[in-house]
Parts: C-alpha cells; structure tokens; sequence
C-alpha cells in the first residue's frame, strides 16, 4: 500500500508521451510507474505461491512478467526490426539469468551467510536453458557453413523448443512437482497479504496490462534516448531494452530474495529465461512466417558466445542448491563485462 499512489506515475509518462516530452523525462515517469505495478504483482505472486506453490507462483509470476515483452517485440517485429528483437531476446536472457540474479543473490545474501533453493528445479531449468543454447547455436552454424545460406532451420527448430517447453511444464507441474520445490503453505513462510486465487490472478492480470502499456512509452523513450547517446543498436537491444523489459522481474525477484525465498526469486529468474528462449523466441518465429517479417534464430557469434557462458557460469553456481552474496557478485560482474563488450562491438 506504501507504494500505490506511484500509480499516478502512469498517466503523467502516458501524457508525457502524447505531448512529445523529452525522452528522458518520459523514461524516468514510465520507470517510476512500474515500481508500484511490479509491487502489486509481487504480492498476487506470494499469494499464489502460498496457495499452489511455488512452483505455480514463478511460473505465473514469469509468464505475466514476459507478456509485455512478448506484446513489444510483436510490435518491433511488425515494424521490420527484426535485428533489435532478437537482441531484445538475447539480452533479456542475459539480463535475467546475470543481472537479476545476480542482485538477487546481493540483497538475500546481505543478512544469511547462504541461502538455499530446490536444487532440481535450478537443475531443471538450467539444463533447458542449455538446450535452448544448442539451438541457438546451429541456425548459426548452419547459416555461415551452408552453400545456400538462404535455406532458414529456424522454423524446425522453433517447433522443437516449443515442444520441449510443453513437456517441461508437465513434468515440472504434474508428473515430478514433488522433486522441484512443492512445499506446504507453513513451509513457505507467507508473510504477505493473503488473497484468494481469483483476485490473485485478476490483479496479476490488470498488472501485466498495464505494464504492457507503461512498457510501450518506455521502450519509445529507450530508443529515442539510445539515438541522443548515440548508442549501437547491439547495446541498445540486448542492455538497454532487456534491462527495460526485466525491470518488473527486477524488482519482485530481489524483494523474494530479501524474505528467503530464493525459490520464487529462482523461478522468476531462470524461469523467465527459460521461457523466453524455450516459448517467445519460437512463438515470435511463428509469427513472422505468418506475417511475412520474417524472423530467425541465427544470432551474432558474440550473443551465442555470451548465452553459452552465462549459461554455463550460472548452472555451476546453482549446481549445490545455495547461494551468497559472494556469487552474486560474480553474476553481476560477468554481465558488466558483457556490456563493456557491446558498448565497444
């Protein structure tokens, strides 16, 4: 309730952004509004969590946070950029699994010397993190090893990933909930106000709308500003979009971390990451071929590289169930030299 009249933060970056304000002042109203937004989600998120588990709450609590995402690269999509959407994806990637994590593991490890997490479902999800990898990799391959680099696998291997994600979600909500975090409510220390599942899901709904919208008018404002700083397109899709994109998933997940539940905090993270390489990314290559933008998931050697290591650091740090504030650190540190990297590419 503390942070509720920030909604207000809402109109003023929408009219803002009808009367053509400065681009900057226009990014700092629309990040305001999404502190109390991502606030009320944090709260139908641990309401959920307290009734299905956590396993339902990150899962609901990604896939709203990845819908704006989802409705801005449809529209950059539309609009023929295709390049700034797959760097969007890329970066969001890289932002959740080092940046946000990252942090996560900073503001829980402040006051615990270790915190502790369910380790197959870290393992589970990093390991179709490394899949998603793979199959980012050989459109890559394919295209700069092939006689006829015009000939697209992207669809093939869309429609698999898609697959695979589908399964993963029987396997992690049904056949082996047991294995991956299902606790009791006493067990999940819920603290929070205690909503039932409708208004739970109705709130987590009317927020991911309106995050939808506030995320538009910052998207814009990323852009024009990235244009006045004279940004690459590379640095401003994969730091300046994703960090914008990941902004809600930012705040929720270092808030859970702070109350120990790096499970939800882990959810939300690698969860995300999980989904959008696993759903977005195929879904927007569906997309395209239906709207004749095409889209494809052949990636710069650079984006490939900086995904195989993030995924490959962040599955050894998460291997033994527990963290500190020590591999938080480390987390943030690797996705700064990234972005030197981009700044400079």
């Amino acid at each position: 309730m503390k942070m509720n009249w920030m909604l207000l933060f809402i109109p003023v970056a929408l009219a803002l952004d009808w009367f053509h304000a400065p681009p900057w002042i226009v990014f700092l109203a629309s990040a305001a509004s999404i502190v109390p937004l991502a606030s009320l989600m944090e709260q139908a998120t641990e309401s959920l969590a307290h009734v299905l588990g956590p396993n339902v709450g990150g899962l609901l609590s990604a896939s709203l946070g990845n819908a704006p995402e989802l409705i801005i690269a449809i529209s950059a999509l539309l609009k023929g950029l295709d390049e700034i959407v797959k760097a969007s994806i890329a970066g969001s990637i890289l932002g959740n699994l080092l940046f946000v994590l990252g942090l996560s593991m900073i503001a829980g490890g402040q006051r615990r010397s270790v915190q502790r997490f369910n380790r197959e479902s870290a393992s589970l999800g990093s390991g179709l993190l490394f899949l998603a990898v793979v199959a980012l990799l050989v459109p890559a391959i394919f295209f700069h090893s092939s006689d006829s680099p015009k000939r697209e696998i992207s669809l093939e291997i869309a429609a698999i990933l898609c697959v695979v994600y589908g399964l993963s979600l029987v396997f992690s909500l049904r056949t082996h909930k047991h294995l991956l975090g299902e606790r009791t409510p006493e067990e999940t220390g819920h603290t929070g106000p205690h909503w039932s599942v409708r208004k739970a899901v109705g709130v987590l709904v009317v927020v991911t709308v309106a995050i939808a919208i506030v995320s538009e008018v910052l998207t814009g404002s990323v852009e024009e500003t990235a244009k006045l700083l004279k940004l690459s397109d590379a640095f401003a899709g994969v730091i300046l979009l994703a960090t914008v994109g990941n902004l809600a998933q930012l705040i929720n997940a270092i808030r859970f971390a702070r109350k120990d539940k790096m499970d939800l905090a882990i959810g939300i993270t690698v969860g995300s990451s999980t989904q959008i390489a696993l759903f977005v990314a195929p879904v927007l290559v569906f997309i395209g071929l239906f709207t004749n933008t095409k889209l494809d998931l052949v990636f710069s050697e650079f984006e490939v590289i900086a995904l195989a290591m993030t995924v490959l650091i962040v599955r050894n740090l998460t291997n033994d169930g527990e963290s500190h504030w020590m591999e938080g650190v480390m987390l943030v540190a690797v996705y700064c030299i990234f972005g030197i990297g981009l700044f400079f590419l």
